[in-house]
């Protein structure tokens, strides 16, 4: 025989609301009192703590509802929302995710390939991303993880400028791996970026300003009337049957 038992209480599957209760909203009998500049009044009726906030032209927000009796603050509910999406919004933009690129590499890898590989890992290094370097063994390679052991060292020393072993190269099946990270932030890569941006785009925009001044002088130039040539005066020293 299966009992059904009633669940009694709120619904534990709904949702949780992290909402304030403001004015009229608040249940308790009793407050303690905070004023709209953080000084405390005390422990009041809730009757006479809405009128004061409706004195004072402020919402009577509970902001801690767990307290015996509950904490009560006289403030503008409107503004302080507002204040905390803001905060909220820049918390956001400020956060930064961490991801990791990976780049392939043989044990065998010739110079091109890897001056190719170098430079991709170069990069993501100076955008503030760890790289997981990935050395992949083949058929009788596999006997001989000395090769990629050395090769992930050789790739290390070439960019110890930019980042550091952060997982040092260990076996993994067929493969041998290493982790690099970068020196700075992702936060300090993306502000050196901008910064890198904006000198360029200013770079140009100089080297257009002289193009276009270089053409308008040369426009100008071209425009301007030819002067006539003046008649050639006679000259009196010379004999007029001569001349003529």
């Amino acid at each position: 025989m299966v009992v059904a038992r009633r669940l009694t209480g709120t619904n534990p599957g709904g949702p949780i609301t992290t909402e304030l209760r403001v004015n009229d909203r608040i249940r308790a009998n009793e407050v303690r009192l905070v004023g709209p500049n953080g000084e405390q009044v005390g422990i009041v009726r809730l009757d006479d703590a809405l009128r004061l906030a409706q004195e004072s032209d402020l919402d009577l927000v509970e902001v801690a509802p767990t307290a015996r009796p509950p904490v009560c603050r006289l403030m503008d509910y409107g503004k302080f929302k507002y204040e905390a999406a803001q905060k909220a919004r820049e918390s956001r933009r400020n956060q930064t995710h961490t991801i990791i690129k990976e780049m392939k590499l043989r044990p065998k890898i010739d110079q091109h390939d890897y001056d190719t590989k170098k430079g991709h890992v170069e990069r993501f290094l100076k955008q503030g991303d760890k790289v997981k370097i990935t050395i992949m063994f083949r058929g009788r390679e596999q006997s001989r993880p000395e090769l990629g052991f050395r090769l992930l060292q050789r790739l290390a020393a070439d960019i110890e400028e930019l980042g550091f072993i952060e997982a040092s190269p260990r076996q993994d099946g067929r493969n041998m791996t290493m982790v690099v990270a970068p020196h700075k932030k992702k936060s300090e890569a993306r502000v050196e970026a901008k910064e890198a941006k904006d000198r360029q785009m200013a770079e140009r925009a100089a080297e257009r300003d002289a193009d276009a001044a270089y053409d308008k002088a040369q426009r100008e130039a071209s425009e301007q009337p030819v002067s006539a040539k003046k008649p050639r005066k006679r000259s009196e020293n010379i004999d007029p049957d001569m001349e003529a």
